[in-house]
């Protein structure tokens, strides 16, 4: 039976806002994620501020209250983090470059030589023990300044200040980055807009609008950086990301799959401009009939067309069911959509429905569509992990991870090209939905409460081990 490539690149994943803490250190600035606090369970999550929130938020110097900035003090304690990745064999790890370290206002007109310091000694460390860095430019993280002065991707402007960034980074890092993505989970600034795309409501006159118009902004953007590393640097490999909200219908009734066909169009259509240069049908279609009208500069077409991407990479966690009544009583998560709940399936205690075959799904349907190396950026199991005699027995996570790869490696089988999986939130992080720590997902414990308190000390769980011999099998041992 055909295994996983020599080379598959086995490892994990986290954003730079929800690991480094150093929120005031080394001249970064605040970030869009540095607003939120602590959302109380059940209650939503904390994707959403209101201006006064925000600038209340901006001015106190109480970090204590806002769990982002002090993440994990991943940016004290990288070498003894990627020590133990190291141990656990990791051939990759995906990570962002926060923007408001390299730019601290995000319109600065140089760059934070401390913020590089940080990152070419961080990636220095990756490289002794040959560990391959895969860096995402943009994970919800945006400078905050450019929120408030700019309302985030509205504005056309962030190109060029998107486009400064990322040239700065290029030229720094190229001889030792070869894979960067572009925008993690793009379709976020649909969902989530202050997130995804610094979008302040009370600067915004017709919400609808300003997401599209702040996506065409990003896919804009990417195709710029696109074409400035392939141009300068031919050896990068630039990669578009999102959300794989993989649904399925209801029933076979044909009305279901009617409205399942439909709503998987639009879901893709963010990979498909990316990949394809080109607005799809089906967003076009959306877009009359809410009345949008995206504005287009002379150019913005052929740019799109001509510098899409070299590969694909997307999340997936879980699946849901949809269909054409859309009034099921029962509801379940996943990721950043709610959905009808598939009788099928388990959930975690956070409501997201488990379902490994559904990786598989993805990745055929993903390739079936694009045709371009496929990359699983995220996937993980996020739920209370309880320490007993120093120790966190947490055979849930790894059944959870070993059906997924199981799934991974049948989609190897089917003829998908499938070059790496990072499992996302290696070690205990910040919740980017509720910024708890009690979401924890790692294969490392660190010592640290909701609140903060905590030694901070990293403890290897059940998991580590067992992944461990995973990436030494090459996926063999399961």
């Amino acid at each position: 039976m055909a295994g996983f490539p020599e080379n598959f690149l086995w490892g994990g994943a986290f954003a730079a806002n929800q690991v480094e803490g150093g929120a005031r250190e080394g001249g970064k600035g605040l970030s869009t994620a540095d607003i939120f606090p602590l959302s109380e369970r059940g209650k939503g999550g904390c994707f959403d501020r209101t201006l006064d929130q925000i600038l209340e938020a901006a001015r106190d110097e109480d970090d204590s209250k806002y769990p982002k900035r002090r993440g994990i003090d991943f940016y004290h304690r990288y070498r003894e983090d990627i020590a133990l990745f190291h141990e656990m064999g990791f051939k990759a790890l995906r990570f962002s470059i926060s923007w408001a370290r390299i730019f601290p206002n995000g319109d600065d007109k140089e760059p934070n030589p401390e913020g590089l310091a940080f990152y070419h000694s961080m990636v220095d460390e990756l490289k002794k023990y040959g560990i391959e860095p895969i860096v995402t430019l943009s994970h919800f993280e945006m400078p905050l300044h450019l929120a408030l002065e700019y309302n985030g991707w509205t504005d056309r402007r962030l190109i060029e200040l998107f486009e400064r960034f990322a040239s700065v980074l290029f030229e720094e890092f190229h001889q030792d980055i070869r894979y960067w993505i572009t925008f993690n989970e793009v379709d976020a600034t649909v969902h989530i807009p202050l997130t995804g795309a610094g979008i302040i409501k009370e600067h915004t006159k017709d919400m609808e609008q300003a997401k599209y118009q702040a996506l065409h902004h990003q896919f804009v953007a990417s195709a710029v950086v696109t074409k400035l590393a392939h141009e300068k640097y031919p050896d990068l490999k630039i990669g578009c990301m999102t959300t794989k909200n993989l649904k399925y219908p209801a029933t076979c009734k044909p009305e279901d799959c009617l409205q399942w066909l439909q709503e998987t169009e639009l879901d893709a259509f963010y990979t498909d401009v990316q990949v394809f240069g080109e607005y799809s049908y089906a967003i076009r279609n959306l877009w009359e009939k809410k009345g949008i009208r995206i504005a287009m500069e002379e150019g913005d077409g052929k740019l799109l067309k001509e510098n899409t991407v070299d590969f694909v990479s997307f999340s997936y966690y879980a699946s849901l069911v949809t269909s054409a009544e859309g009034a099921a009583k029962e509801k379940a998560s996943a990721n950043l959509l709610v959905g009808e709940k598939n009788p099928y399936l388990k959930q975690t205690p956070w409501g997201w429905q488990i379902d490994p075959v559904g990786l598989r799904f993805a990745l055929n349907q993903m390739y079936s569509r694009y045709h371009l190396p496929l990359f699983v950026a995220e996937n993980g199991l996020g739920t209370f992990d309880v320490m007993e005699d120093g120790r966190v027995h947490d055979d849930y996570r790894i059944d959870y991870v070993r059906e997924h790869i199981r799934q991974m490696k049948l989609a190897l089988e089917d003829g998908v090209p499938v070059f790496g999986y990072t499992y996302w939130g290696c070690i205990d992080c910040i919740s980017a939905s509720t910024s708890e720590m009690s979401k924890r997902y790692g294969f490392i414990y660190v010592d640290q409460d909701d609140q903060g308190r905590g030694t901070l000390r990293r403890i290897r769980k059940d998991s580590f081990d067992w992944y461990r011999d995973v990436i030494m099998s090459n996926g063999q041992k399961l």
